[in-house]
């Protein structure tokens, strides 16, 4: 990979990150403003529903924040871009649709083939 492309990566997980940050900020501020008191107890039940999806779909992106920032190290330490477990390179096409991407194609897919084989039923 060369450093014109490191760059592209770059920039692009860090405009990731700034975008769930931001998304983020969003929803804090409209779950403070909604205090909302429900007098009925449908209405209370789907508005906490509501709340509960969203605050799972923040903490996905917190986890999500911690591979973009692993990602950022990678291309900093020039190990970005290479297959952990085989230590080939990952495919440009791969990364493009998952910057995060840790595993090549090909070890992406045996690790899946393993934890299907080896998962508690």
């Amino acid at each position: 990979m060369n450093d014109r492309q490191r760059e592209y990566f770059r920039r692009k997980l860090i405009r990731w990150k700034n975008d769930i940050l931001k998304e983020a900020q969003e929803t804090l501020a409209t779950l403070q403003s909604e205090n909302e008191n429900h007098p009925d107890l449908a209405d209370r039940a789907s508005s906490e529903t509501d709340r509960a999806i969203e605050l799972r779909a923040r903490d996905r992106q917190r986890k999500l924040i911690a591979k973009i920032d692993a990602a950022l190290a990678r291309i900093e330490d020039g190990s970005y871009g290479y297959c952990e477990e085989t230590g080939d390179p990952i495919s440009l096409k791969r990364l493009e649709a998952r910057p995060i991407a840790t595993l090549s194609l090909e070890a992406q897919e045996r690790h899946e083939r393993n934890e299907r084989v080896y998962r508690d039923d």
